[in-house]
């Protein structure tokens, strides 16, 4: 069943002869269930494009439909709460709150929505996520390694429709980048989530069931490597 539509998506900065097309008429489909790597150079448009699907940014034009909604036709306000319940955001750089011990940062979006914990998908993650002993630590006594498993909780704490992904790895050793593709794959079939993971590193990428290569904001490849 497809989860998640991209239609003509275009994103241009700036105006005139100063004008940048970030992202050029981009359109593809998601299954529910799929996990994918979009791959391509820094600028070629993939973290735009990752940006625009989670409602982190609005599009000059072109539609992203979410379970068959428009996910553009919200309120600012509204889209806040679509960033926090219905896709789960992962960074390169974590953007763990430095005050909050590794729980709290997990919960964050729960709280945030001031709806009750589900304590039983938090220990869930916690064990999956190989972070048992460290509940009460502050990201500063953390690995990276350890701060990115804590982003990926706080990405699934509200068991979203689709994870997005940007560079999750790009500040990992490989040891780490591979363990951390690992527990998005894990995600992936545990609990069927839709994964969508943008990377530059085409190893990384051949976690993924399908590849969709970006360059000069046009899709130049969309290839199915595993079913």
């Amino acid at each position: 069943m497809e989860i998640l539509s991209v239609n003509h998506l275009t994103k241009i900065y700036g105006d005139g002869e100063t004008a940048t097309r970030a992202l050029d008429d981009v359109s593809f489909s998601v299954e529910e269930g799929e996990f994918i790597a979009i791959v391509g150079s820094s600028g070629s448009g993939k973290s735009t494009l990752l940006h625009l699907i989670g409602g982190v940014d609005r599009p000059t034009s072109g539609t992203v439909l979410l379970n068959g909604n428009d996910v553009y036709a919200r309120s600012d306000e509204q889209l806040a709460v679509f960033r926090r319940r219905e896709v789960g955001l992962i960074y390169q750089f974590y953007n763990l709150v430095p005050v909050l011990n590794v729980v709290e940062n997990m919960t964050l979006p729960v709280a945030l929505d001031g709806r009750k914990i589900n304590t039983d998908r938090l220990n869930t993650l916690i064990g999956r996520l190989s972070l048992r002993g460290k509940e009460g630590s502050l990201p500063r006594q953390l690995s990276g390694g350890q701060q990115q498993r804590v982003a990926i909780g706080r990405a699934l704490i509200n068991a979203p429709a689709v994870v997005l992904a940007d560079e999750p790895t790009g500040n990992l050793d490989t040891h780490n980048s591979c363990e951390i593709m690992q527990l998005l794959r894990d995600s992936n079939k545990e609990f069927g989530q839709t994964m969508i993971v943008i990377t530059h590193d085409e190893e990384i990428a051949l976690a993924a069931d399908r590849i969709i290569a970006i360059e000069d904001g046009r899709i130049v490849r969309d290839e199915r490597i595993r079913r």
